[in-house]
C-alpha cells in the first residue's frame, strides 16, 4: 500500500486538524514502543555484528540478519530502499519490505537538480546512440572514448589542475589514489570523519596511519611534526574533505596546504559533496578558499551533483597521473566509465560553469538557510554551515530509528544515519536538498520532522520509564 504524501496544497486547517489526529495516536505509539523494547527491536548497533567468530565464516553472519529481522518487523530498518522514478523533490519510494510511500524527498543526491534536466537527458541519449552503452575495457586498455577524454579536459578546468584521471565510482578514486601512492612505510595523516573509502585506503596502504581530530589544523601540525621528527625518509599523506557529508563542515583548506609544504607532505582534499554545488563558479570549497589551482591533489564523485557513478583525481603532474593509471587498481582492473556516463556527467559540468549553473547554486543555498532556519524553529539542532547537507542532531540511535519510521509514515523521507556512518550515540538525520525543492515543501516537511523527533522523545522516555 502506498501512504498519501504531504501535498503542499493541503490547506492549513487540514494539516493543523492532521496533527491533532497524530496527538491522538500518542497512545498507541506508546504501545508501540512498548513492543519494540521488548522485542530489542531499538537496541544494538552494527559495530556488535562487525567482526564475527566462528569456523564457518558464512554462518557466522546469522546473528546480524537476526538484528535486522528484529528491526524490520517493527518497521525500523531504514536502509535498502529504492526510488521509483528519477529522483525528484516529490518522489515514490518503497522499503526493502515493499511498503510504498509518496512525499518529500530529502534522501537523494541530485544538489543541483541535474538528473532531470532536459540537456542532460539529452545527451545520455545522443551518447547512447553514438557509442552505445559500454566502455568494453579498462581505461588503460581501451576502455577510454573522445567523450571520457573531453570529460578529463573538463574537470581539469574546474578544479584548475593540469591532469585528471577518471574511475567508475568515487569509492574506486579515493581509495585508488591512496594504495596507489602511498607505500606501506609511508604515513597518513587523516580526518577522524574523513569518508570510509579514504579511512579504507589508508589502512590498506600503510600501518602507520594516524588520525586527526575533526578540522583541527593545530592537531594536523602537530603530527606532521611529530612525524618529521623521526622520519625524514618517507612521504606523508594529509587526508580530508572540502566538505564533510555528515557533518556539513569544511577544514581551513589554505592552513592546511601550507602546513603540507612546512613539512614537506602531500594534502589530497576530497571534493565529492561541494564540487558542482559550491563556490561562485562551481568549484566547491577549494574556490570558495582560493585555493584552486593551489591544492596537491584533488579527487571527488560524481554521484552528488553529476548525476552519474565515478570519481576523479586531479593533479598537475603527469607523472602522478601515469603513476595512478598504472596503480590505482580501481583504475587499472575496472571497466572505464562507459560513454553514456562520461557524456552525463560532461553536460552536467558544462551546466555547473555556466549562468544556469550559478542560478541553480544560488536556488539550492536559499534552500538550505531556509530549511534550517525553519527546523531551529522547532528546536532541532542543524549540525555545520548551509550547503546540500542539513545534518540534524539526534544522538540516540534508539530515538532516530522510531524518527525515521514515524517520518515514512508521514511521507517525508530522509536518511536516518547511525554507526558505521556515525559514531555510536552521534545519530542524525541527514536531509539532502536539492535546487528545485520550493518553499511550500519546505515549510510543510519541517514542523512534521520537529513533532516526529519530540513525539519520538517522549514515547521512548515513557517506555523506559514503565520498562525499568
Amino acid at each position: 500500500m502506498t501512504q498519501p504524501y504531504l501535498d503542499p496544497s493541503v490547506s492549513a486547517e487540514a494539516h493543523d486538524a492532521g496533527e491533532s489526529a497524530a496527538l491522538s495516536q500518542d497512545e498507541a505509539l506508546e504501545r508501540e514502543v512498548d513492543a519494540m523494547l521488548a522485542a530489542g527491536a531499538l537496541s544494538g548497533t552494527a559495530a556488535q555484528f562487525a567482526q564475527p567468530r566462528g569456523a564457518d565464516m558464512l554462518a557466522r553472519t546469522a546473528a546480524v540478519e537476526g538484528w535486522h529481522n528484529q528491526r524490520a518487523a517493527h518497521q525500523l530498518w531504514q536502509y535498502s530502499r529504492s526510488l521509483e522514478g528519477a529522483p525528484y523533490p516529490i518522489a515514490s519510494i518503497r522499503d526493502e519490505a515493499g511498503q510504498g510511500a509518496r512525499g518529500i524527498n530529502f534522501a537523494s543526491q541530485d544538489y543541483l537538480s541535474l538528473a532531470s534536466h532536459p540537456a542532460v537527458a539529452e545527451a545520455a541519449a545522443r551518447a547512447l546512440r553514438d557509442a552505445g552503452p559500454h566502455s568494453a575495457g579498462s581505461a588503460v586498455l581501451l576502455g577510454n572514448t573522445k567523450l571520457s577524454l573531453a570529460l578529463e579536459e573538463a574537470i581539469a578546468g574546474l578544479v584548475q589542475a593540469e591532469h585528471v584521471a577518471l574511475f567508475p565510482t568515487g569509492w574506486g578514486a579515493a581509495f585508488g589514489a591512496i594504495t596507489a601512492l602511498v607505500q606501506a612505510t609511508d604515513h597518513i595523516v587523516i580526518d577522524q570523519f574523513a569518508h570510509a573509502s579514504l579511512r579504507q585506503g589508508a589502512s590498506s596502504a600503510t600501518p602507520n596511519v594516524v588520525i586527526n581530530r575533526h578540522l583541527d589544523v593545530a592537531h594536523v601540525r602537530q603530527l606532521l611534526a611529530g612525524i618529521r621528527a623521526r622520519d625524514t625518509e618517507h612521504g606523508i599523506l594529509v587526508v580530508t574533505e572540502g566538505l564533510f557529508s555528515m557533518d556539513s563542515d569544511s577544514p581551513d583548506i589554505a592552513a592546511l596546504q601550507a602546513s603540507c609544504h612546512e613539512f614537506g607532505a602531500t594534502l589530497l582534499v576530497d571534493v565529492a559533496h561541494d564540487l558542482g554545488a559550491l563556490g561562485a563558479n562551481g568549484g566547491g570549497a577549494i574556490e570558495a578558499q582560493g585555493m584552486l589551482g593551489k591544492i596537491d591533489l584533488v579527487m571527488g564523485a560524481f554521484s552528488k551533483t553529476f548525476s552519474s557513478n565515478g570519481g576523479f583525481v586531479a593533479t598537475s603532474s603527469r607523472s602522478v597521473k601515469r603513476h595512478i593509471q598504472l596503480y590505482a587498481g580501481p583504475h587499472m582492473f575496472s571497466n572505464a566509465l562507459s560513454p553514456v556516463q562520461s557524456a552525463v556527467i560532461l553536460e552536467c559540468v558544462n551546466i555547473v560553469r555556466s549562468d544556469e549553473g550559478k542560478s541553480l547554486r544560488s536556488d539550492l543555498l536559499r534552500n538550505a538557510e531556509s530549511l534550517r532556519g525553519l527546523l531551529a524553529g522547532e528546536g532541532l539542532t542543524c549540525m555545520g554551515t548551509p550547503s546540500a547537507i542539513v545534518p540534524v542532531l539526534i544522538g540516540s540511535e534508539k530515538v532516530s530509528r522510531l524518527v525515521g519510521k514515524l517520518l515514512f509514515n508521514q511521507s517525508v523521507f530522509v536518511n536516518q544515519v547511525e554507526f558505521p556512518g556515525v559514531p555510536i550515540g552521534a545519530s542524525r538525520l541527514r536531509l539532502q536538498l536539492m535546487a528545485n525543492h520550493n518553499m511550500q515543501q519546505l515549510k510543510r516537511a519541517a514542523p512534521v520532522i520537529g513533532t516526529a523527533v519530540t513525539r519520538a522523545r517522549q514515547a521512548l522516555a515513557a517506555g523506559e520509564a514503565r520498562n525499568k
